[in-house]
């Protein structure tokens, strides 16, 4: 997961949010929390994909910051593509284009071959025009998987956590809201949030 100090974030102590907002300092409210004794575990999601993001709590404050301010500093994720090298003598730049292995039929490749610009500038337009295309259906998946990731980890055992469930996916917006109104109100106005994006593409 790429994260930075200035990734959005939100942390829970069991169903009571703690801190929201960069990193850098929801870290700081977490350390001073458990150094209370939060009497729960403090989960910390990524206000973007809900996904868990794991700090590292020990030694000082001052060492804290050092690693959280050094979290994205030019280290790559596993599946980040290796950035083409710049062309520095004459000719067209490189335009940071990364070779690739693709594997077509004949025809697809005879059919490419014949369009302007030749098979790698024919691919790069389809895929482009595909982006632009389905813009609005990827947002609105992304949104329901990152709704649903958090209601998983803290809703999980809630009453109507399975009906709220299929009204996500639906992007039922009035049978979510029904099936989530128990729930803990800091859970409910987080999961609210997140699922925005659900109902306001549907």
């Amino acid at each position: 997961m790429d994260i930075s100090p200035q990734t959005r974030c939100t942390a829970f102590a069991g169903p009571r949010r703690i801190a929201s907002g960069e990193l850098r300092h929801v870290a700081l409210v977490t350390r001073k929390t458990l150094d209370h004794g939060a009497g729960r575990p403090i989960l910390v999601f990524d206000d973007k994909t809900s996904r868990l993001i794991e700090l590292d709590l020990r030694g000082t404050v001052a060492e804290l910051m050092q690693r959280i301010e050094a979290l994205g500093a030019g280290v790559k994720r596993p599946d980040e593509a290796p950035q083409a090298t710049p062309r520095s003598g004459p000719g067209r730049p490189r335009l940071g284009v990364v070779a690739r292995e693709v594997t077509l039929l004949p025809r697809h490749w005879q059919w490419l071959g014949a369009q302007p610009g030749g098979a790698s500038v024919a691919l790069r337009k389809l895929v482009e025009d595909a982006r632009r295309g389905h813009a609005g259906s990827d947002h609105k998946r992304d949104a329901q998987e990152s709704a649903y990731r958090f209601m998983s980890a803290l809703a999980g055992d809630a009453p109507g956590f399975e009906e709220a469930t299929r009204a996500l996916f639906a992007a039922d917006e009035q049978r979510f809201e029904e099936h989530i109104v128990d729930w803990p109100e800091d859970v409910r106005e987080h999961a609210q949030m997140l699922a925005v994006d659900v109902f306001k593409q549907a």
